[in-house]
């Protein structure tokens, strides 16, 4: 029940809504027992079927004081006004305790769907703030099919299972509390007999409630391997049809998506035997109660009109405990959504920000790597031992063979990962010290895969800007050489270009990538493989940008391409995660070690 409750907590931001549905829940259940109540007057008046005393008895809060003195009223009131004007007022009476009854309810639920809606919306939010602050490498371990199956299908099952549930939650115990007592008030030893029934249920019930959970859990997760399997191929179409792997990858589909179903239906069979289960018991209990209690009527021991009104209100528990079980189960359904959702909520590898952290000037002096290591939560070492100074206004380049270390070793600098060895300093300064936002505007950042949004072209360039103006975005454009393809686009800078910019060529994107970091005016600029996944021509479009971009910059350049950093102040080379080698081109190829092994590779390709 952890989960349910930790949801459930979300409920501290609506104590109004929920103080105001709890008072209209309790009038709504005050006025719909009131029009049972009414029943009672309206058969003793049509069939006369309790014993009337001669004279008024003495008024008294018991069961047979109160029925005999209100019987004893009623009577009279039929002598002197007659029949039919006692039936009208009782009619009148029970109409209107029905519409406050539903009048009451209405603003209950009234009250309930902003609760119920907030409580989604701040779930929502939390987990996507969470996600935004996570670092890179939890993505790099989680399929992304399977988180967006946590944000959307698995809230969609809490909001159903869990919030649903709220106003059962609320009214239906309420229910079951005011009803019970009133049957214990007209007759304890007649509601004794339905408790003889009630443990038997109870023990069912939980051990469906048990199978349901364990069920759920297994096919929500199997919900997120479909949408895994549904965003690996949408995103690897070109692939599949390339190598004719259509058949393989649709049979992939179907045997998982085959397998949620299966699972699914063990959950719908589970969930749907709890309410007829609870309906024959509360049968059974009624049965028992009707022979018991006939055979007290017949015998004189209850008033018939008196048993009549116990069966009524018997009959009405029935519902508010359906109720009751039917929540219990969405409860465990929905608990199976919750694990899964604060698994994520509560992934604990944030990036932390100290209380008392330092915000960053300007960057000024160099960076300085001091025996930096890293590795994931596996403990297997990507970076080890790492020792590098750069100056400002250097530009070093790190390459390397693919798994070295390059990408991680960038990404520590802005703190998208934490070092878990050593210490970066920054002008002085340990990164960890550091206010996470100001370090961060140190960076501009431009790699192989651009990422672009479904957006205009000038909000793609301005993304991240918090201060622009259309001459500084055309400038920024301009700089990145990409003015011209631009003022092409149909609507200009106003042109929207698609998801991801696939409206776009690659170096179409590049470039517009480029214009955001001229944009940004970072003092340090990290190039991760930039110009690797382009054409010849459009990498000379593109390098053209960046070299423009690079002017007066700190640039940390991650390369493919090695004769594009053969420039470079300072070039240094990564191998299984340790710095084997640095210097400039010329000094690494007089070495005769990896970087010249690297470059004859190249010339020989």
């Amino acid at each position: 029940m952890k989960p349910i409750i930790r949801i459930l907590s979300y409920l501290k931001h609506f104590p109004w809504h929920i103080g105001l549905n709890i008072f209209f829940n309790l009038l709504h259940i005050v006025f719909n027992l009131g029009s049972y109540v009414m029943i009672v007057p309206f058969v003793e008046l049509l069939f006369g079927l309790g014993d009337v005393p001669v004279e008024e008895p003495a008024f008294s809060l018991d069961q047979e004081g109160l029925t005999g003195w209100a019987f004893w009223h009623l009577h009279q009131y039929r002598d002197t006004w007659g029949l039919w004007k006692c039936l009208t007022v009782i009619a009148g009476g029970y109409l209107a305790f029905s519409f406050l009854s539903n009048l009451f309810r209405y603003l209950a639920l009234f009250f309930l769907d902003a609760v119920r809606n907030g409580l989604i919306e701040y779930l929502r939010n939390d987990l996507y703030h969470h996600i935004t602050i996570l670092p890179v490498g939890y993505f790099n371990r989680k399929r992304r099919g399977d988180l967006i199956s946590r944000m959307s299908n698995d809230l969609a099952d809490i909001e159903w299972s869990i919030v649903s549930t709220l106003q059962m939650l609320v009214i239906s115990p309420i229910n079951v509390i005011v009803f019970s007592a009133t049957l214990i008030f007209i007759s304890w030893r007649l509601f004794v007999l339905f408790l003889i029934v009630l443990p038997g249920g109870v023990w069912l019930i939980s051990k469906i409630g048990k199978s349901l959970k364990r069920n759920s859990q297994i096919g929500q997760t199997r919900l997120g391997q479909v949408f895994a399997i549904l965003e690996e191929s949408l995103a690897g179409l070109r692939a599949i049809k390339a190598f004719g792997h259509e058949d393989g990858m649709t049979k992939r589909f179907k045997a998982t998506n085959e397998e949620y179903a299966r699972t699914m239906v063990k959950v719908a069979r589970r969930r749907e035997i709890s309410s007829p289960l609870s309906e024959i018991l509360g049968t059974l209990a009624l049965v028992i109660i009707l022979i018991v209690g006939g055979s007290w009527v017949i015998g004189g021991h209850i008033v018939p009109s008196v048993f009549i009104f116990f069966v009524i209100i018997f009959a009405r528990l029935i519902p508010p405990i359906q109720s009751i079980v039917k929540a219990y189960n969405s409860l465990q359904k929905g608990s199976a959504s919750a694990v899964r959702f604060l698994e994520v909520l509560d992934a604990d590898e944030m990036i932390t920000e100290k209380p008392e952290a330092v915000v960053m000037p300007p960057f000024s002096t160099a960076i300085e790597l001091r025996s930096t290591g890293f590795h994931f939560a596996d403990g297997i070492p990507i970076l080890q031992d790492i020792n590098l100074r750069i100056e400002k206004g250097q530009t070093v380049a790190i390459v390397g063979p693919s798994g070295a270390g390059k990408s991680t070793l960038v990404d520590l600098l802005p703190r998208f990962q934490d070092i878990t060895s050593g210490d970066i300093i920054v002008d002085g300064h340990s990164i960890q010290d550091l206010n996470i936002d100001s370090l961060r505007r140190q960076f501009a950042i431009v790699s192989q895969n651009c990422i672009l949004f479904n957006d205009t072209v000038a909000n793609n360039i301005a993304f991240g800007s918090a201060l622009y103006d259309t001459e500084a975005i055309k400038a920024a454009a301009s700089v990145a050489n990409a003015a011209e393809f631009i003022e092409t686009l149909p609507q200009g800078y106003e042109t929207a270009i698609g998801d991801r910019g696939i409206t776009l060529s690659g170096g179409q994107r590049q470039r517009l990538s480029i214009a955001r970091a001229v944009l940004r005016n970072a003092p340090i600029l990290i190039l991760d493989e930039a110009t690797s996944a382009l054409d010849s021509e459009s990498e000379q479009a593109v390098q053209r940008g960046l070299d423009a971009l690079m002017q007066g910059r700190t640039c940390i350049v991650i390369a493919h391409r090695l004769s594009t950093i053969r420039h470079a102040n300072l070039i240094v080379v990564l191998e299984k995660g340790h710095i084997v080698e640095s210097g400039t081109h010329n000094q690494l190829l007089v070495n005769n070690g990896l970087y010249k092994k690297l470059v004859d590779m190249q010339s020989f390709a």
